[in-house]
């Protein structure tokens, strides 16, 4: 944020960072996940979950690509479901991490006293 003096390398990494974003900040972010909620990606009881009428090929709004192959559809869709848990995963592995040693980076030398560290001499 120039407004605020703040720099990208003022921002700390892991929950740390949500200490530094700025109200306006907040502000802007939860404004376009409620626009993008509320009126691009409409909920239609006729349609599949996740299935929008806006979305386009691989859910690019108003996109002009359609799937027409039910099958590589579906293919696709299995793939992004695999790959969403395994993002999710992974981020629960940050989360974790982050908790233990205050850093989502494996920085084991903030937390020297961890218990996972049990067997080292």
């Amino acid at each position: 944020s120039p407004s605020l003096g703040l720099k990208f390398t003022d921002v700390p990494t892991g929950f740390a960072a949500f200490s530094k974003v700025p109200l306006s900040g907040w502000a802007q972010m939860i404004a376009f996940a409620g626009t993008v909620e509320l009126f691009q990606y409409v909920d239609d009881p006729e349609r599949a979950p996740g299935d929008f009428k806006n979305a386009g090929l691989l859910g690019v709004p108003n996109g002009f690509l359609r799937l027409s192959d039910e099958e590589s559809r579906k293919k696709k869709l299995a793939a992004e479901l695999a790959n969403g848990r395994l993002a999710m995963m992974a981020i629960i592995g940050m989360v974790y991490q982050d908790a233990l040693s205050g850093s989502a980076w494996g920085d084991w030398e903030n937390y020297k006293e961890s218990k996972t560290r049990a067997l080292e001499s």
